[in-house]
């Protein structure tokens, strides 16, 4: 791969932000080792996932704990749809932070949730997307709309990377090609969000930290998803031009998820938090990630999306025997885990799995 450095970074910017109406939008993390900040406490709330349940009940693992959450109004249910939404709130001491991770499919589930769940989006400190799936950023510009104007004026978004604004395809039986969206950077240099492309490993609102890119090291593999299109055209798509050989240009390939990063906490005496939205580069790898880039070996608790559901069953009793030598507290799947994770982590780690809802509030720490 070409080199890149921080004059690179600078041009790129100084031209995405033309392209962007001039609008100096996009920046990139520093590279280098970071000083990963330690939490008391975290609550994660589910604001949108795939599944409903109006029978689900409080559960406790590890101190972990998972509690219910309802709609406001009796003849208003809380909106389920594939996808994922996750509002964190972790604090340290007397400082509390709020950052809102992923957006779901559609802006009506995200906000209709929002209001139902009684959730205030005016303190919503920090962004974060994890990758650039339409099921994970579909509902952000309809949130924004809504919402941008009570928010802080300074609002930055923290993407994995220059690959988070690749065209991306669904491909039929047949071959064919369907558009599964695509982030313009321009909608947000509209609405007045900077973006932080976070490659390297970045500490979010002195609170958390991301992986930045998730080297893989590990058995695991990316399982078919999308396909991705490498072009940057009038401010739209992606420069794939400082990570990929020229040859790319243009050409519609698998999707590898390049930039794909995990969100991550260090709870106090009891070891990282690693949230992975989908894990389409392995959950794995993305908390082997965490490790190394924190320094942190201890692993609490492993959350969210894996990307499992469409695993053989051979390959995934072999990745829940990898996640189990990692010896987490607690593993917390949702999205496109899959049912037959939850039930394989059940088998292979008895005691650890906790499973959660639309609505769900999980909390960590005392």
């Amino acid at each position: 791969m070409p080199n890149f450095n921080r004059r690179d970074a600078l041009k790129m910017s100084a031209g995405l932000a033309a392209a962007a109406g001039g609008f100096s939008c996009i920046e990139l993390a520093k590279a280098g080792p970071i000083d990963v900040p330690t939490i008391d406490k975290l609550s994660v709330r589910v604001i949108v996932d795939s599944a409903s349940d109006v029978f689900f009940k409080p559960a406790e693992v590890a101190g972990v704990k998972t509690e219910p959450g309802r709609s406001a109004n009796s003849l208003r249910p809380l909106h389920s749809e594939w996808g994922l939404s996750l509002f964190l709130e972790p604090q340290r001491g007397d400082v509390k932070r709020t950052l809102l991770l992923d957006y779901g499919w559609t802006p009506e589930a995200i906000n209709g949730n929002l209001e139902l769940l009684k959730i205030d989006p005016s303190k919503v400190d920090a962004l974060i997307m994890s990758h650039g799936h339409w099921d994970h950023l579909g509902g952000m510009m309809g949130f924004l709309d809504k919402h941008r104007k009570s928010m802080p004026a300074d609002l930055t978004m923290y993407a994995g990377g220059e690959d988070n604004f690749c065209q991306r395809y669904n491909r039929n039986g047949k071959g064919e090609l369907s558009d599964f969206g695509m982030l313009d950077r321009r909608d947000l240099a509209k609405r007045d969000v900077k973006v932080m492309l976070c490659e390297s490993p970045t500490v979010i609102s002195d609170v958390a930290f991301t992986t930045g890119k998730i080297k893989r090291n590990s058995i695991e593999k990316v399982l078919p998803n999308t396909v991705v299109e490498f072009k940057l055209k009038d401010g739209a798509g992606c420069n794939w031009s400082h990570y990929l050989p020229a040859e790319m240009e243009g050409k519609i390939v698998p999707d590898e998820h390049i930039h794909e990063h995990a969100t991550c906490f260090n709870l106090k005496d009891k070891g990282l938090i690693v949230i992975s939205s989908c894990g389409h580069v392995g959950i794995v790898n993305s908390v082997r990630q965490a490790m190394e880039v924190s320094g942190i070996e201890k692993v609490h608790a492993i959350v969210g999306g894996f990307h499992l559901g469409p695993a053989r069953p051979d390959y995934l009793t072999e990745v829940v025997a990898e996640m189990g030598k990692l010896n987490p507290d607690v593993v917390i799947p949702m999205h496109c885990s899959g049912l037959n994770f939850t039930q394989e982590a059940q088998r292979q780690m008895p005691g650890k799995v906790l499973t959660t809802t639309t609505g769900t509030r999980i909390t960590f720490g005392i």
